[in-house]
């Protein structure tokens, strides 16, 4: 259960969110500032309903608002699936969001096979790094000045997916 101070609602991410996402995402430092065209191309994956789906994205929308307050979008080619980003609205943080996000990628990740997965975060980025300990992910590995704006290394994460 959801440990947020608001319900929340974790579904799939439509065409229709795509304002919010990206305004969410360029509000967060830490999230990647992908152009438009990259989320329209996610959601079409998402919604094609031919061959595998290599992509998750989920929005949490406030329960009662339906405000979108949270995003993650995960890619997967089992047996391996990556966390691409989560990214929390800065008010709606440290209320258990990005977790549920997580728990709900994770979800989908083992309904489709997949039995590791693996992201990137800043070396800053002490809360993500934390949340992602805390959920069993393990540092194996760093990327020198991965990151730009500032230059600053990747911490590579990996989580064994275990069958529930």
């Amino acid at each position: 259960m959801s440990s947020c101070v608001e319900p929340v609602m974790v579904r799939p991410m439509m065409a229709v969110d795509l304002n919010r996402v990206l305004d969410l995402a360029g509000g967060l430092k830490d999230a990647p500032q992908w152009p438009r065209a990259v989320y329209e191309g996610i959601v079409a994956c998402v919604a094609s309903a031919s061959g595998p789906q290599r992509r998750i994205a989920l929005v949490a929308c406030d329960a009662e608002s339906g405000l979108v307050v949270g995003f993650a979008v995960a890619s997967l080619v089992p047996p391996e699936g990556e966390l691409e980003t989560v990214g929390v609205a800065s008010e709606f943080q440290r209320q258990g969001i990005g977790r549920r996000l997580v728990n709900e990628i994770g979800k989908n990740f083992r309904l489709r096979g997949v039995t590791k997965v693996l992201l990137e975060v800043r070396d800053s980025n002490l809360a993500a790094r934390g949340l992602y300990r805390s959920l069993g992910f393990i540092e194996m590995n760093r990327r020198a000045s991965y990151y730009t704006d500032p230059i600053e290394d990747a911490v590579l994460m990996r989580l064994d997916v275990e069958d529930d």
